[in-house]
């Protein structure tokens, strides 16, 4: 009983995918564009040669920088490009976790954007770029694990539902032989 309270379906976030199954694609895609465009504002942020916890108005890509948040900036792309490269879910849970955390950056730099604590000079359009990479990093993470119409095929599915997977294969099965 216990057990069903703390873990209500038979699927784990990391629940074993294999990095060549279609789903895949989403996930490394998602991981490339966003770990390439957080790659390339750091390292525009970082040519410019503003300070590493300057709070001026050094823009970049319409966007508020300085060296720490370059730096921070090609660091998540990198893991995100590793993501990439992994794939499977391993990519789809950088993906979730990552846009989580962009989101939880964003509430978080919201409220110390004119505080002496916004060590990474974000404004507004900093806190609007979070938010929305953060959404598009959950939604190319949780695309085809989660939602109330998965097909049965999906491994998530059949990973949530295993006695009807079973009853299908077996009449599949029996249908082929």
């Amino acid at each position: 009983m216990l057990r069903r309270l703390l873990s209500p379906v038979n699927a784990r976030l990391d629940e074993h995918l294999p990095a060549d199954h279609k789903l895949s694609k989403v996930y490394r895609v998602g991981a490339g564009l966003t770990g390439l465009l957080l790659v390339v504002f750091g390292i525009l942020g970082l040519i410019d040669q503003i300070g590493f916890f300057d709070t001026g108005g050094d823009t970049v890509l319409a966007l508020n920088t300085n060296g720490a948040l370059s730096v921070l900036s090609i660091c998540i792309g990198g893991l995100l490009f590793a993501g990439m490269v992994i794939g499977g879910s391993f990519a789809s849970t950088l993906n979730i976790v990552l846009g989580l955390l962009f989101i939880a950056s964003g509430f978080v730099n919201l409220a110390l954007l004119d505080t002496q604590m916004n060590f990474l000079a974000f404004h507004i359009p900093n806190v609007l770029f979070s938010f929305v990479v953060g959404v598009m990093l959950m939604w190319f993470g949780m695309y085809g694990r989660v939602g109330s119409a998965l097909p049965h095929d999906n491994p998530y599915w059949r990973a949530r539902h295993p006695e009807q997977a079973a009853r299908e294969q077996r009449t599949l099965s029996r249908g082929r032989g």
